[in-house]
């Protein structure tokens, strides 16, 4: 990623294969900050970030999934068998170029996998009449 101010005082930040966490790290923080979840990103060639609790806790990260979605270019939903989020709902997406090569990776802790959807239903059986009852009441 190169930072090219231009004449008005522009900022351009442009990913490629080769950004180190050094150019990715506006990226992470954006989407730390948005989402406020354990965030990871690298590229292709080179390790990267991985935030938590709103701090960059590791400037050389990387990580089975990203890696994968890196070689494969396609998204993935797993619990990881290996590394820091070993046992833990993640969710990673290639960065792609406007070719769809696959450049990079970013993922996050996949707090909607974590949630046993089944057992909440199974709590709160009138859930499903609240919201449909909220459903009306927006019409």
């Amino acid at each position: 990623m190169i930072d090219n101010e231009e004449s008005d005082g522009k900022v351009c930040l442009r990913i490629c294969a080769d950004s180190t966490s050094q150019d990715l790290e506006p990226i992470a923080i954006m989407v730390h900050t948005l989402l406020g979840i354990p965030t990871t990103i690298r590229s292709a060639n080179c390790k990267g970030i991985r935030m938590e609790r709103g701090i960059i806790v590791d400037r050389d990260y990387t990580g089975p999934v990203l890696e994968k979605v890196i070689s494969t270019n396609t998204s993935i939903r797993t619990v990881p068998e290996e590394g820091v989020y070993k046992g833990k709902s993640v969710v990673v997406a290639p960065i792609r170029t406007m070719e769809g090569n696959a450049i990079g990776a970013i993922g996050v802790v996949d707090l909607v996998a974590a949630l046993d959807i089944l057992s909440m239903f199974r709590e709160y059986p009138g859930i499903i009449d609240e919201v449909e009852e909220a459903r009306r009441r927006m019409k």
